[in-house]
């Protein structure tokens, strides 16, 4: 008797279908069948009822499901006592990120596999709101993503990358490029160049309007704010981005905007994570090695 087949005779029970224990364990659906048919000759009896609709235990089944689930404990028990041992953390992180952030992912990442090998890290990009949707049903572990000043929710805690204004930017040769200050409702005269509803900064510039009861005319959106500033300088409109980029950008004229805007970049993690390479790596995120950059 395996422990490869107690997982697979769980994992069927579990999911009363071979199809979907064969997707849950990663292997393909003949391979459970095979071990579980092994599994019953080993054993001498049938343990599953199979059906067209779904699978059921038979009263040999019923006999073996509780000591498979209890041989199977005491192996993640056995492993846990290993790993305390040696320092080791196994399980799994994923990770969500905005288009662009000045945080070194990938280093982070190779840092932190070089002193946790055992933990499988997967890494996604998407807009914030879809970020902090799949925090908070626990689709990611940790993300960067972008949120106002006041904007963070309960049930997230935050460490903050940037925090700075919006600007708005245009070309060195448009008409506003003699202002230094911009108010909201002169800037909803112009063409806008914005990132797409559902990111921070977006959110940023379609709340403030709101709440001055003004529509923004947003003529070109694009997913990163490096095509923003591409646009602006080539006169296409009033760009929206974060300060950094408005005044760092030789062929840009930033105006500050009028009631201001600020945004935050962060890492965000929900404050019941109960993993313990989650919280690994956060704890690296809010303190890093002092080697790191």
């Amino acid at each position: 008797m395996e422990l490869r087949q107690l997982e697979y005779f769980v994992a069927v029970v579990e999911e009363r279908s071979f199809t979907r224990a064969a997707e849950r364990e990663r292997v393909a659906q003949p391979a459970v069948s095979a071990q579980i048919r092994r599994l019953e000759r080993q054993v001498g009896q049938a343990l599953l009822v199979r059906s067209n609709r779904d699978v059921r235990l038979t009263q040999a089944g019923e006999a073996m499901l509780p000591h498979a689930l209890a041989a199977l404990a005491a192996v993640r028990q056995a492993r846990r006592a290993v790993d305390d041992v040696a320092g080791l953390i196994r399980g799994a992180v994923a990770i969500g990120t905005v288009t662009l952030h000045p945080v070194d992912v990938a280093g982070l990442m190779a840092d932190f596999h070089a002193d946790h090998p055992a933990v499988e890290i997967t890494l996604g990009t998407d807009n914030s709101d879809v970020l902090l949707d799949k925090l908070a049903d626990g689709r990611l572990d940790l993300a960067i993503v972008s949120i106002g000043v006041d904007g963070q929710p309960p049930e997230l805690d935050v460490h903050i990358v940037t925090d700075e204004a919006i600007d708005a930017a245009v070309a060195l040769d448009h008409p506003l490029a003699r202002r230094k200050t911009l108010t909201l409702d002169e800037l909803v005269g112009h063409r806008l160049i914005s990132l797409p509803v559902g990111t921070g900064l977006r959110t940023r510039l379609d709340t403030a309007c709101a709440a001055a009861r003004i529509t923004p005319q947003v003529a070109f959106e694009a997913t990163s704010p490096l095509e923003l500033a591409e646009f602006g300088a080539h006169g296409l409109g009033v760009a929206i981005l974060p300060e950094s980029m408005a005044r760092n950008n030789p062929r840009l004229h930033a105006l500050r905007l009028v009631p201001a805007l600020r945004g935050r970049l962060v890492w965000a993690w929900r404050r019941d994570m109960t993993s313990p390479a989650a919280r690994l790596l956060r704890d690296r995120i809010r303190h890093p090695p002092r080697h790191a950059s």
